[in-house]
């Protein structure tokens, strides 16, 4: 039988089968078996179940057994119908101000809930004017999930992001909201340059994403073209990629203090990206210059300074400076630690792999039992 309370118990707590799956770790059949009376929770994914659905584990069990926990239900109801789009916009920027600082396995789980009652939100407002703040906050938090789940998944799967980012260019585009769309645009590039190692269709999709936020915010354009110049340089096209970041400097000079997405392009944020340039193309002291800079003006946002000591490590390898590289993962280490960002893992375990030459050396063995600790976390 059907266990129609346990479905709308899952729905009323924000959760589509997938996102639910994802939070659990278990495949989506699972939640549409458990949910259809064909198989039920194995018992020790049952207190994480109940905690994700806001439910006591007795009503967990009356759920399984085809009843509907009355106090339970109206509760998890009461709740998606009195939030209002202010409301979940505050839970989606608090879990936002966490991500450079948390894990993203952390976050997951509250995020993608917030994300559910986000997009229940659309189909309970309505005011047209209301379903319009809820599509564009609907666009702001399936972009953020797609980044999450990305970043948990160390940069391996790259479909489910890609769906989340998907639904964040459709909202964005029905509320009219450039800068959203342009940004999900953009996050879609890096699936392509950064997971998928596909330059052309990274490149292509940063120029679409460039184009798309051209004239709506100067930020946002400047960073698509940040990552047009990075996806020229993977593909060893020089002139392009000079001029890419010679266009995104012209952008920053453009930026207004009511530009959404100021924070995006700054001066560090293009020497962290003109450092990724150069090393793609085989400089690596001007790599090593570049991130330098960007290294110190980026100790409040940990994850993206771990991607920047990675770079740099690798920038020392290029050179054959092996304490230089070896003392700079080391830093990496120490806040991957904490943070677990996936693209600062992913440029440590490179670094790494490229240390393998000098791997007799007490320094990289001492580094490699580090990276090893990190990996069995």
């Amino acid at each position: 039988m059907r266990r129609e309370a346990l479905i709308r118990t899952r729905k009323s707590a924000g959760y589509s089968q997938e996102s639910l799956a994802e939070v659990l770790g278990v495949d989506s059949s699972s939640i549409s078996n458990w949910e259809r009376g064909r198989t039920e929770p194995v018992p020790y994914k049952r207190p994480k179940l109940a905690r994700l659905l806001g439910i006591s584990r007795e009503s967990l069990e009356e759920l399984l057994d085809g009843q509907a926990p009355r106090a339970a239900l109206e509760a998890s109801v009461g709740e998606a119908s009195e939030a209002t789009v202010n409301e979940l916009r505050r839970r989606l920027e608090h879990v936002q101000a966490q991500y450079d600082i948390e894990p993203s396995t952390t976050l997951l789980a509250t995020a993608s809930r917030t994300h559910g009652q986000i997009t229940a939100l659309r189909h309970q407002t309505r005011t047209t004017r209301q379903r319009r703040d809820a599509v564009a906050l609907e666009a702001e938090s399936a972009t953020f999930m797609g980044q999450l789940v990305w970043d948990a998944s160390q940069r391996q799967d790259h479909r489910s992001p890609r769906r989340y980012f998907d639904q964040a260019v459709q909202a964005a585009r029905q509320s009219g909201d450039k800068v959203a769309e342009a940004y999900a645009t953009l996050r879609t590039s890096y699936l392509s340059l950064y997971g998928e190692k596909i330059a052309e269709d990274g490149l292509r999709t940063a120029q679409q994403a460039a184009s798309t936020a051209r004239g709506a915010s100067p930020a946002l354009t400047g960073l698509a073209l940040l990552h047009t110049a990075e996806a020229n340089a993977m593909l060893g096209h020089r002139a392009a990629c000079d001029q890419a970041l010679d266009d995104a400097r012209t952008q920053l000079s453009l930026v207004h203090d009511v530009d959404l997405a100021a924070e995006y392009l700054t001066p560090a944020e293009i020497d962290r990206m003109a450092g990724s340039c150069y090393l793609f193309l085989g400089l690596a002291n001007a790599a090593e210059r570049t991130l330098q800079l960007a290294v110190s003006a980026l100790q409040h946002k940990k994850k993206s300074q771990t991607i920047v000591l990675g770079n740099l490590s690798l920038a020392y390898i290029q050179q054959s400076e092996i304490h230089g590289a070896t003392d700079t993962l080391h830093r990496s280490i120490d806040t991957l630690e904490t943070s677990r960002g996936g693209g600062g893992l992913t440029l440590a375990f490179e670094a790494g792999r490229k240390l393998s030459p000098w791997r007799h050396e007490h320094a990289v063995q001492e580094l490699y039992d580090r990276l090893f600790t990190l990996m069995t976390g």
